[in-house]
C-alpha cells in the first residue's frame, strides 16, 4: 500500500511507532501492535510497530512516523512510501555496543531490555536511548548501536530476549545492511513543540521549492529566496532552522554574525561571499544567519564603516546581478526593528514569520518533548504545568525539565562516589523525577519573555476579599468573561473592555482586588508603580510605557496593573515647568497605547486611584479606561465579611460577636478593620506573655484566645481613616461618572447573562 508520510505528534515520538488510520490498517490486514516494513526511495527501509492513527487522519491515506524512522527509510514529510505487513521474528539474543564515553558499573542489560521491549531493531541500527536522566528528550539521548541479532534480519525485543554487551565500542562498528547508519537527525520536527503553524509556513517556503521546483516553473514564478524568523529570545528560531536543515536533504551553511567581522578592510565582505559561493556550489543549499541584527543593522544608525559595507554586500548577494540559484537564506533575530529596512523586502526576505511566546497547547507539547526520555513517577500532570507557566518560552520549559531532573539527581548524589570513573547500574535505574522535583524547579524559574517586568502572580483569591460583592461581579464581567467565554463575545460582535479604573477612599481594598483579579483570571501580571516610569531623560518615560505594552502584547493574556495612576496621568495643561511636560508626554503615550492603531488583544489595564478627579479626562472615556468601578466605604454587612476574613484563622473566645464588631466600626475601611484585628491580637499576646512564665509559654500557647475585651481595647486605639466629608466626596464623583457614562456593551452583556 502507498501512503503519504506525515510527522508524528511530540508525545509519541521516539517509540518506533507508525500511526496508520484504521481504514488503511484494515486494508493492510494489520492490527494494533503488528509490525510493518516502510520502504522509501533508494533502498531506504524501516520497520515500525503499527499504532491507530489520529482521528483527523481518518481516510486520508497517511502514515505518521518520527524523524528516526524517516531517516532510516530515507524519506521526508509528504513523500510517498510503500508499506506492507512484516514478518518480524522475536529475538532470542541481541548484542548492543555502548559508546566509549559511557562508564557504568554493574549489569544494565535489564534496563536496556525494558527500554527496547516491543521495538523492531536491525543489525547496525542506532537506537537513541536515555539512561535515567542522562537523556532528556531525543536530541540529548545516547546512541546505542545494534552489533548483532539472533536470528538475523529485523527482530523484535521481547521480555525473554537475552541482551549482551559488545566488547567493541559503538564507534568501531559500521552500519549493516538495512540499518539507519549514523545519520540520526539531531533535531527532527517532533522535537519542536507549539510551533505547528509557523513550521508549516517555513516548510512551504523552503521545502517545497527544493523538492518540487517544477511547481514554481509551471506557475511562472520565482521560488521564495529568504525567510526571516523573529520573536522573543528562547522561542525556538534557531531550533526550527536546524530541524528544517536536518529534514531536507540540503547543504547547510551557517553564519554567526561576529565570526565574519574582521578588522582588515574588505575581509568581512570576502568571508560573506565565500559562504554564499560554497552554498551555490553545493546547491540546493540553506544559508542560516543567526542574530542577523549583529551584522545587518540599519546603515544610518550603524556606528562603523564595516557594518555598512557588510549590509551592502549582503544586499547584493541576496538580490544582486548574479543569480544565487537554489540557495535559500534563513535568518533569525529577536530585534527585528534594528535590521536594515532594505533587507526586509520581497526578493530578499520574502516572508517574516513571528515565532511568538507559546500558548497553553504549545507549552504542553514543549513539555512533552523535554520529558520524553525522562523516567517520571506516576501522577505528574504535565497539563497542569502547561496551565501554570504563562509567559514561559521553549527555553524556559526546557530549563524547568532540566532543573527538575537536577533535583532528582541531588537526591541520589550521596550514593555516587565522585572519585570513581563508573556509576553503579542500580543507582542509574533508581533515578526518578517526582512531582515534588517539578514543583521545586518551578519556584526558581522566571519566564524570560517577561523577565524585566515579571511580577509573581499574587496568590490572593476572591475569598480573601471581604464584602464588595457588586464590585467583584463587575470586575469578573470585565476581565474574566472575555477570557473564559470568547464565543459569547464573538456571537454578539462585541469587543472586551480595554481597561478598568478602581477608585475610592484609601484602604478600601482597591489594590487587593487587582491582585485577586490577576490570580483568578489565570493571566500574566505586569505591575507598574507610576513614579518608576518617570525619567529625567527626554523620551525615556514614553519608551518605558511603549516597551511595557509591547511585552504585554507578546505575552497575552496579560493584566497590566497601574497603582496610583493619578501620579503619572494627571490632567494635561494644568501644571507649568519641565516636570509636567514629562507627565503630559506619558499621558499621550498611554492614550495611543490604549486606543491607537495597534490593537490590544487579550490585554486588560487595571488602574487604581484615590484621586480620580486628577486623572486626564481623555483617559477615562469609553475605549480606554471604560469601566469606572467605585470601591466604597464598606457598609455593615461588608464590614462583617471583612472581619470574617481577618479573624478566620484567629482563636476567638465565645464572647466575640462579629455582628457587634461590624456595628461598632461605622466608617471603617478594610485597612482599618485589618488594623483592629491585628491590634486585638497584639493585646491578647501582650496579656498572655506578661502573665505566663517564659518556660511554660510553649506548653500553654494553645490556650490563648482573643476576647471581646481585646477588641474593645483595639477600637479605643484605632479611629476610622475616612470621615463623612470624604465619603460624600467619592459619592459625588461616582454620580458624576455615572451621569457621563452611556450604557456600554459590557452592561448589555451583563443583562444577557442574567
Amino acid at each position: 500500500m502507498k501512503l503519504t508520510v506525515k510527522p508524528l505528534k511530540q508525545k509519541d515520538a521516539g517509540r518506533g511507532l507508525a500511526a496508520v488510520d484504521r481504514q488503511s490498517m484494515h486494508e493492510l490486514g494489520v492490527e494494533n501492535g503488528d509490525y510493518v516494513v516502510i520502504e522509501g526511495g533508494e533502498s531506504g527501509r524501516a520497520v515500525a510497530r503499527v499504532w491507530p492513527g489520529y482521528p483527523e487522519d481518518e481516510g486520508r491515506g497517511v502514515v505518521r512516523i518520527d524523524g528516526q524512522l524517516r531517516q532510516e527509510a530515507g524519506v521526508g514529510i509528504d513523500d510517498r512510501v510503500t508499506i506492507e505487513k512484516a514478518d518480524v521474528k522475536p529475538a532470542s539474543s541481541v548484542t548492543i555496543a555502548l559508546p566509549q564515553n559511557l562508564q557504568i558499573r554493574g549489569d544494565i542489560t535489564p534496563h536496556i531490555r525494558d527500554k527496547l521491549s516491543g521495538q523492531a531493531i536491525t543489525k547496525g541500527q542506532n537506537v537513541p536511548f536515555g539512561f535515567g536522566l542522562m537523556g532528556m528528550g531525543s536530541g540529548q539521548s545516547i546512541p546505542l548501536k545494534v552489533a548483532s541479532t539472533d536470528p538475523q534480519g529485523t527482530v523484535v525485543v521481547t521480555d525473554s530476549t537475552e541482551i549482551n554487551l559488545s566488547e567493541r565500542a559503538a564507534e568501531e562498528i559500521t552500519s549493516g545492511a538495512g540499518g539507519g547508519g549514523d545519520g540520526t537527525p539531531n533535531v527532527a520536527y517532533e522535537d519542536i513543540g507549539g510551533l505547528e503553524g509557523e513550521l508549516e509556513q517555513v516548510r512551504e517556503m523552503i521545502e517545497l521549492p527544493m523538492r518540487h521546483p517544477e511547481l514554481f516553473n509551471r506557475l511562472g514564478i520565482e521560488p521564495p529566496k529568504g525567510v526571516l524568523l523573529h520573536g522573543p529570545p528562547g522561542t525556538g528560531k534557531t531550533l526550527m532552522a536546524k530541524a528544517v536543515a536536518n529534514e531536507i536533504d540540503a547543504h547547510f551553511q551557517t553564519i554567526s554574525g561576529p565570526e565574519i567581522m574582521s578588522k582588515y578592510y574588505g575581509e568581512s565582505e570576502e568571508k560573506l561571499r565565500e559562504v554564499f559561493d560554497e552554498a551555490t556550489e553545493n546547491a540546493p543549499a540553506i544559508v542560516f544567519i543567526d542574530e542577523l541584527d549583529s551584522i545587518a543593522p540599519k546603515r544610518e544608525e550603524a556606528g562603523g564603516d564595516v557594518e555598512r559595507r557588510v549590509v551592502a554586500q549582503l544586499l547584493s548577494l541576496m538580490d544582486g546581478l548574479e543569480s544565487r540559484g537554489e540557495v535559500t537564506v534563513i535568518a533569525a533575530t529577536n530585534r527585528v526593528d534594528a535590521i536594515d529596512p532594505a533587507l526586509r523586502r520581497p526578493g530578499r526576505f520574502d516572508r517574516e514569520i513571528d515565532i511568538g511566546v507559546p500558548d497553553r497547547e504549545g507549552r504542553l507539547e514543549i513539555l512533552q518533548v523535554h520529558t520524553r526520555g525522562m523516567p517520571m513517577t506516576d501522577g505528574i500532570d504535565l497539563e497542569a504545568y502547561a496551565d501554570n507557566t504563562h509567559g514561559f518560552v521553549g527555553a524556559d520549559l526546557e530549563s524547568l525539565a532540566k532543573e527538575s531532573a537536577m533535583n532528582a539527581l541531588r537526591r541520589i548524589r550521596p550514593q555516587i562516589d565522585l572519585e570513581s570513573d563508573e556509576i553503579p547500574a542500580d543507582v542509574l535505574d533508581s533515578l526518578q523525577v517526582t512531582e515534588r522535583d517539578f514543583k521545586e524547579a518551578l519556584k526558581g524559574i522566571e519566564p524570560s519573555a517577561l523577565r524585566e517586568v515579571f511580577v509573581e502572580v499574587p496568590d490572593v483569591t476572591w475569598n480573601q476579599v471581604g464584602g464588595l460583592e457588586d464590585t467583584k461581579e463587575r470586575l469578573r464581567e470585565t476581565i474574566q468573561w472575555p477570557l473564559d467565554y470568547p464565543e459569547v463575545f464573538e456571537a454578539l460582535d462585541m469587543e472586551a473592555a480595554k481597561g478598568v479604573l478602581l477608585y475610592g477612599p484609601p484602604g478600601t481594598g482597591k489594590t487587593l482586588m487587582a491582585k485577586a483579579v490577576a490570580n483568578e483570571s489565570d493571566s500574566n501580571f505586569i505591575s507598574i508603580k507610576g513614579p518608576e516610569l518617570l525619567s529625567k531623560w527626554v523620551g525615556e518615560s514614553e519608551k518605558g510605557v511603549r516597551e511595557m505594552f509591547s511585552k504585554a502584547r507578546e505575552n497575552a493574556p496579560t493584566v497590566v496593573f497601574f497603582d496610583e495612576i493619578d501620579s503619572i496621568a494627571g490632567e494635561r495643561g494644568r501644571g507649568s515647568g519641565g516636570g509636567s511636560e514629562v507627565s503630559e508626554r506619558v499621558v499621550s503615550q498611554l492614550l495611543t497605547e490604549l486606543d491607537g492603531l495597534e490593537e490590544l488583544e487579550d490585554v486588560v489595564v487595571v488602574a487604581t486611584s484615590n484621586r480620580p478627579d486628577l486623572i486626564d479626562s481623555a483617559l477615562l472615556r469609553p475605549g480606554r479606561l471604560d469601566r469606572h468601578v467605585h470601591v466604597p466605604v464598606p457598609d455593615e454587612d461588608a464590614r462583617k465579611a471583612i472581619f470574617e476574613v481577618h479573624t478566620r484563622d484567629k482563636p476567638l473566645a465565645d464572647d466575640v460577636d462579629l455582628d457587634w464588631l461590624a456595628a461598632e466600626t461605622d466608617g471603617f475601611v478594610g485597612a482599618d478593620i485589618e488594623a483592629v484585628a491585628r491590634e486585638a491580637s497584639m493585646a491578647a499576646s501582650r496579656e498572655f506573655i506578661t502573665t505566663v512564665d517564659p518556660e511554660d509559654i510553649g506548653e500553654s500557647v494553645g490556650n490563648v484566645r482573643l476576647s471581646r475585651e481585646h477588641f474593645e481595647q483595639a477600637l479605643d486605639e484605632i479611629t476610622p481613616s475616612v470621615d463623612e466629608q470624604t465619603k460624600e466626596h467619592y459619592e459625588e464623583i461616582e454620580e458624576r461618572f455615572d451621569s457621563a457614562e452611556p450604557e456600554t456593551e459590557q452592561d448589555q452583556l451583563g443583562r444577557t447573562f442574567q
